[in-house]
């Protein structure tokens, strides 16, 4: 939350393309804060894209030879779509990159998340910064007042309005 993931997928975006090379960018088709397919940077850019859903099959999505496949908001991704992701890397040779939240607000992982931790060959943390100063790492859910929330529906979407980062010693201490 807040870390830049977005900025940094329309970064490498724009870097394969200049070089004239194609990419595909999938977003989850749940995520409607900004439209269906939109991928917006807190900082401006965005750029209409691709959507997933809880039914797609990316090794039928992804039949010709692209550059990159960059997925957003991949903490939605079922089990089975990141394996397909994993086969498509792995076998196809296709480089995926995937921008994405570890847990919920409650700590738990989201079972995409889970499995592309578990399979991914490389994870590189962008870093983000809790109120106390410290390095944020989990996400915090608060109501219209401002209030915590610590129970509810896994999926909930929302930006800063519904949710602010935190480093692990203030998500405790709440």
């Amino acid at each position: 939350m807040n870390a830049g993931k977005s900025t940094a997928m329309l970064q490498v975006a724009h870097n394969y393309e200049e070089q004239g090379q194609r990419v595909r960018l999938f977003t989850a088709a749940i995520d409607d804060r900004y439209g269906v397919g939109q991928v917006t940077s807190r900082l401006g850019p965005s750029r209409q894209v691709e959507v997933f859903h809880a039914d797609t099959d990316f090794l039928r999505e992804v039949d010709e030879k692209i550059a990159c496949l960059l997925i957003d908001e991949a903490q939605f991704l079922s089990t089975a779509q990141v394996q397909q992701l994993h086969q498509l890397a792995q076998v196809g040779g296709v480089p995926v990159i995937s921008y994405g939240l570890r847990t919920d607000f409650r700590g738990q992982p989201f079972a995409g998340s889970a499995y592309l931790l578990a399979l991914a060959d490389d994870i590189e943390e962008l870093k983000n910064i809790c109120s106390c100063g410290k390095k944020a790492t989990m996400n915090i859910r608060v109501d219209q007042d401002g209030k915590r929330m610590k129970e509810g529906e896994q999926i909930s979407i929302g930006g800063n309005e519904s949710y602010r980062q935190a480093c692990g010693r203030c998500f405790y201490a709440e």
